[in-house]
């Protein structure tokens, strides 16, 4: 990925608000460069979509979970295909949609791991019953991880600066690495 890409890609994750002028004075490029750049990362599916991080509890959610989940047996290809056609569209849509990441993993004895968001206690009762329900999921082996979003001390909030921050570092490492030197 080219430098003014990772830049651009790292300022929107800042804040994806920012108009094409702002972010070509922060980058230093021209705006028509900045726009380029940003039309290539959506048709490559870098930049994947734009979106906020509200204040949950605000908008009435209470309770995030974060649920591991074994997996039964190892999965051939085709189960892994049937899973993701089938299964997992079922978990998020019948859960009212609360699900924000289901993927596959290793480690720590799990092979899934579930993040959602839920209005209250019942409704995560909701998904760990809809979890039981798939074959190829082992309920024996299904633990959560539950953050009440009602508690009045937070560590750090969801967000994505951060991470923003560390990609223009990778990438200033990576440029003073790669430079000849004088």
């Amino acid at each position: 990925m080219k430098d003014v890409e990772r830049k651009v890609v790292a300022e929107l994750m800042k804040n994806s608000r920012r108009s094409d002028r702002e972010l070509a004075h922060a980058i230093k490029v021209s705006q028509p460069t900045i726009s380029r750049t940003i039309a290539k990362l959506e048709k490559e599916k870098i930049i994947k979509e734009y979106t906020i991080i509200p204040d949950f509890q605000k908008l009435g959610y209470t309770l995030a979970s974060i649920t591991f989940a074994g997996l039964k047996t190892q999965l051939t290809p085709e189960e892994v295909q049937k899973a993701r056609e089938t299964t997992i569209r079922q978990i998020c849509t019948e859960c009212s949609n609360e699900v924000v990441l289901f993927e596959r993993g290793i480690g720590i004895s799990f092979g899934a791991v579930i993040i959602a968001i839920h209005k209250d206690y019942a409704s995560y009762t909701k998904l760990k019953d809809k979890i039981k329900n798939y074959d190829f999921i082992d309920h024996q082996k299904t633990d959560s991880f539950l953050i009440d979003l009602q508690d009045q001390t937070h560590f750090r909030y969801l967000t994505f600066a951060t991470l923003a921050k560390d990609i223009l570092q990778n990438n200033e490492n990576t440029q003073h690495l790669t430079q000849p030197a004088h």
